[in-house]
């Protein structure tokens, strides 16, 4: 048995080792006659879950369209633009500040082709770009090649030999062109992979260091948490709180057996958690898990659950009361004293829901907003299970031990106050929500200390609340503070004054995922930047072995989100600059550099030969060869000559993990 564990285990491991190259896009193309001189290419993609490829014509500024490129055509010419079919999803994109489109599980591309009778040679490739949401590949190439007859002589007559001895001429000397390209780009190649040592493979290297640190993903139980959480703060809310000794003494009183009183409560208690559960699997039914992440990220809802937000910070701050119908919970309160047994209780437990909606709506919805982001279809119920869980829990733990009850804090003020503080959280995150549409619409409204500016107030109001000097119309007018009080305005304080560096630039690591971006930042006084010193690959080697220092590689690009939040908050960090700036050559590459080479490079690549026309191509090249990786972001430590010092690094925010790893390079650096 152990020697089976072992052998399992090893090749785990091996798969593990050999995950690195990705493709998670596989194209099937056909070339369609639709009438004599008519033909269409059609491109059929199916693309992995979890991933997806953007589509035509997206502008500057954004990731890599897809795009039709001839490298060479006779007998034919193309008629009109490359056209998407089928499925398009379109999202606004947070970062690159501008409304995408891609497609998911499978996309169709179309091109229409003009042919002029005779013989045609139709050669070149469809480029294209696929990203997940941890990672965006370099721009792939799906080359074709079609040749054939098209005999439209009844429309425009038949070409005559003189003009056929002119096509075999052409295409002749094309071949011969073909020939003398190929032999350019075959003297060249070996300049970028067999003269040079630092183009040379170190993937074997790599594997002795071990895995690189992978990406960090919302776990199911990061979710589970969260809701929980949530159920705690409704669970303490005027809402429910003074419902549970009522309903606990009902099923212990309503029955004289007493194991059958704790049956009941825990039934109860169980159908809380069966009808919230039941809430977030409608919802992912409903919209599914693709939809739910576009919602998320759409600026029409972010200014709705804006303006609901508020609406329920002002309801928690006193000024009014939300409730649904009354008619609703009358009619299943009336309904549930009719029926017996099970269906009784399962009515009890709605009843509960629809009561309670005023305190738990506001957390219900923006648990569900959340999560959904996660890409998971099971996410929403998992994070309502959650929040159901700890719900239900003290009416099944007072069931069990009915002394509890008399133990129980008795509703009061200190209820309101958790309403009222948990009106500043609502409002504090509704402006996360309207910094979406703010950057969707371009109103630059709410740039970056804007938002950070009422993000202080709220927090410093909360602090001085929390102290008792605020006072709403529903408090108590007690004077003293009690000291879990205290500790929670203390913390509120602090969280303000922490926010105040932003003004000028500061980060603030713990922020940046609900601020705005720091483009946004009218004045900045943060200079702790670091700043790539070549996006040349062989000058910066020659560079670093002149001046004896070791070389960090970020294979990047343009349109890689999660490259942008490395930048932003792990290369802000003092240490992490100060080891990169002093210590290391930082090359960046970016792999979707569309700058054309001064002549195409033709390789051999895994027994197929592709050719290299960007400088994008080159470096999405070298990280494929020399490092057995094509995703961004992507850090390497390399020596003067070419050889890893460290295991490569991925999408992880942790900065301690990162400063280790340039220390451990720097050591083998020195010790080598």
């Amino acid at each position: 048995m152990k020697k089976l564990l072992s052998i399992i285990g090893l090749l785990l491991a091996t798969l593990s080792l050999q995950a690195q190259i990705l493709d998670p896009v596989s194209f099937k193309t056909e070339f369609n006659k639709v009438s004599d001189d008519v033909a269409e290419i059609v491109f059929t993609a199916k693309i992995d879950p979890g991933w997806h490829i953007y589509s035509t014509d997206l502008g500057d500024g954004g990731p890599i369209s897809a795009s039709f490129n001839i490298d060479k055509i006779t007998g034919a010419h193309v008629d009109g633009k490359l056209l998407p079919v089928g499925n398009e999803q379109a999202v606004y994109d947070k970062l690159f500040g501008m409304d995408v489109r891609y497609f998911e599980k499978e996309a169709k591309f179309v091109q229409r082709i003009r042919l002029e009778g005779g013989t045609y040679r139709i050669e070149g490739y469809l480029e294209y770009a696929a990203c997940n949401d941890q990672n965006c590949l370099p721009p792939s190439e799906e080359s074709f090649m079609f040749t054939g007859t098209a005999d439209i002589a009844a429309a425009e007559g038949e070409a005559t030999e003189d003009e056929a001895e002119d096509e075999e001429k052409e295409e002749s000397s094309a071949e011969n062109e073909e020939t003398t390209e190929s032999s350019v780009a075959d003297s060249q190649s070996p300049t970028i992979g067999d003269q040079s040592s630092w183009w040379q493979p170190v993937i074997s290297e790599l594997r002795a260091f071990g895995e690189s640190a992978g990406t960090v993903d919302r776990s199911w139980l990061y979710i589970f948490f969260t809701g929980f959480i949530g159920g705690l703060l409704a669970l303490f809310t005027p809402c429910v709180w003074p419902i549970i000794p009522m309903t606990v003494s009902f099923f212990l009183k309503r029955s004289k057996d007493k194991k059958k009183g704790i049956a009941d409560a825990m039934t109860y208690g169980l159908a809380i958690v069966v009808i919230y559960v039941a809430l977030g699997l409608l919802v992912t039914l409903l919209f599914g898990a693709s939809a739910l992440n576009a919602l998320s990220t759409n600026a029409i809802f972010n200014i709705f659950f804006f303006l609901m937000l508020v609406v329920f910070a002002i309801s928690f701050f006193g000024a009014f009361e939300i409730t649904l119908p009354s008619s609703w919970s009358n009619a299943v309160d009336s309904k549930a004293e009719k029926t017996t047994g099970l269906f009784s209780i399962f009515l009890m437990a709605f009843t509960l829901a629809l009561v309670s909606f005023s305190c738990t709506g506001p957390i219900i919805g923006f648990l569900l907003v959340e999560v959904s982001t996660s890409g998971s279809i099971v996410a929403p119920a998992i994070g309502m299970l959650g929040f159901a869980i700890a719900l239900a829990l003290p009416f099944t733990l007072f069931a069990l031990f009915p002394a509890w009850l008399k133990q129980m804090p008795k509703s009061g003020g200190w209820m309101n106050v958790i309403k009222v503080s948990l009106g500043f959280i609502e409002l504090a995150f509704a402006l996360k929500f309207l910094s979406v549409a703010d950057l969707a619409y371009g109103w630059r409204i709410l740039d970056r200390e804007t938002f950070l500016a009422l993000w202080i107030v709220l927090f410093a109001l909360l602090g001085v609340y929390l102290l008792g000097k605020i006072k709403f119309p529903h408090d108590d007018d007690d004077t003293h503070v009690s000291v879990p009080r205290f500790f929670l305005a203390l913390a509120s304080l602090a969280f303000a004054v922490y926010m105040v560096p932003g003004l000028w630039g500061a980060p603030l690591k713990a922020v940046s995922a609900f601020a705005p971006p720091l483009y946004t930042q009218d004045f900045n006084l943060y200079k702790n930047e670091v700043r790539a010193q070549f996006d040349d690959y062989d000058l910066g080697m020659e560079y670093a072995k002149r001046v004896g220092k070791p070389v960090m590689l970020d294979f990047t690009g343009y349109g890689c989100v999660n490259c942008r939040k490395m930048e932003l908050a792990v290369w802000t960090d003092p240490t992490v600059g100060g080891l990169m700036n002093d210590d290391y050559v930082l090359i960046t590459l970016y792999v979707d550099n569309k700058t054309k080479l001064s002549e195409p490079i033709k390789v051999v690549e895994n027994g197929k030969e592709r050719t290299l026309r960007t400088l994008g191509d080159k470096w999405s090249y070298l990280q494929r060869v020399k490092f057995g990786a094509n995703a961004q972001p992507f850090y390497v430590l390399i020596d003067n000559e070419g050889k890893p010092l460290n295991k490569s690094y991925a999408y992880d925010e942790d900065v301690a993990k990162y400063v280790d790893f340039l220390q451990t390079g720097l050591r083998n650096y020195q010790n080598k």
